[in-house]
């Protein structure tokens, strides 16, 4: 267990992102996430649960949501397990915050602004992996409602952004905005043994109180060590899976090539053979030929023109 906590247990997550008392840190993180955009100058962390509109609906449970001084709503998950559907669960999730905005009566239906910040363990899609590698290609990607010909955004109040921690591969000095610093910060918290960007940035010296193991009250400690605990047997065991899979699949796959190498390598020896036996044949019947024309006091060059064996050939004969 290293000096500061991991930020991708739900207690480390929370614990830097999700309260109150240090709402400063998610600010300036989502202020270097939309750099250029617009400014948060204030947030509420609101509650994360959602509850269904009728009885047969599903009970939605955000990790973070606020919003700002603005009206925005902004809702940012974690997630380290790979699930088949994460974009239309996100896509599920961001509609409730829309929804729930609707008001009994009349209502001109203006909305605010719904942004959904992903943070994922793992990559999403085939699409996005140069050269067939699941680490490679851009690790933060904006979605938003666009006109499909040209591009041109039709309602900016639908936003996505996923960031797929996997194919953030910088490092510490090669990192040139701020929120790669913080995403390079995220990603190796938990194996630092300082916290870097300190001078340049002072929310990472808040950062690094708030991250800090020995800063943690004994509540604190014992829960996210049981958190910890059970991130990493998940990750142990899902490294062995994959291990294991590799094995079996190279085992497989050997097998298989062997056998296959065999078949094909008797079929190509038989299609060989029978080949080189027709033409060894067919020079023996040339020799035959070739012999009997000699016998008759034909001359070489008119048997090594009747039967295309050359003058060295007949002369041995």
């Amino acid at each position: 267990m290293g000096k500061f906590i991991n930020p991708f247990t739900d207690f480390g997550f929370k614990h830097i992102f999700g309260r109150e008392m240090d709402k400063d840190i998610l600010i300036e993180f989502l202020n270097d996430l939309l750099e250029g955009e617009h400014t948060i100058m204030d947030l509420r962390i609101m509650n994360n649960e959602r509850l269904p509109e009728t009885e047969q609906g599903r009970k939605v449970i955000f990790d973070i949501h606020c919003e700002t001084d603005k009206g925005e709503r902004i809702i940012i998950e974690m997630q380290n397990r790979e699930q088949p559907h994460f974009k239309d669960r996100a896509l599920y999730y961001l509609s409730h915050s829309v929804v729930e905005q609707g008001i009994k009566g009349t209502w001109d239906y203006e909305l605010a602004a719904v942004y959904g910040v992903f943070f994922l363990n793992f990559t999403l899609d085939e699409e996005n992996r140069p050269n067939n590698n699941r680490n490679e290609g851009k690790f933060r990607r904006d979605i938003v409602l666009a006109d499909r010909e040209n591009g041109q955004v039709f309602n900016p109040k639908f936003r996505q952004i996923y960031i797929e921690l996997p194919r953030f591969n910088k490092e510490e000095e090669e990192c040139e905005t701020d929120f790669e610093r913080w995403i390079y910060v995220l990603k190796h918290m938990d194996t630092l043994d300082r916290m870097p960007f300190k001078a340049r940035k002072a929310i990472f010296e808040r950062l690094e109180r708030i991250g800090s193991m020995a800063n943690l009250t004994p509540k604190q400690r014992a829960q996210y060590e049981a958190e910890w605990k059970m991130y990493n047997d998940y990750y142990n065991t899902l490294d062995f899976a994959v291990e294991k899979g590799m094995k079996k699949g190279m085992e497989e796959g050997m097998e298989k090539g062997l056998q296959k190498g065999l078949e094909e390598g008797l079929q190509k020896g038989l299609q060989k053979g029978k080949a080189e036996g027709k033409a060894e044949g067919r020079q023996e019947e040339k020799h035959s030929i070739a012999l009997n024309l000699k016998k008759l006091g034909v001359s070489i060059e008119q048997i090594a023109f009747a039967t295309s064996l050359s003058i060295e050939e007949i002369e041995k004969l």
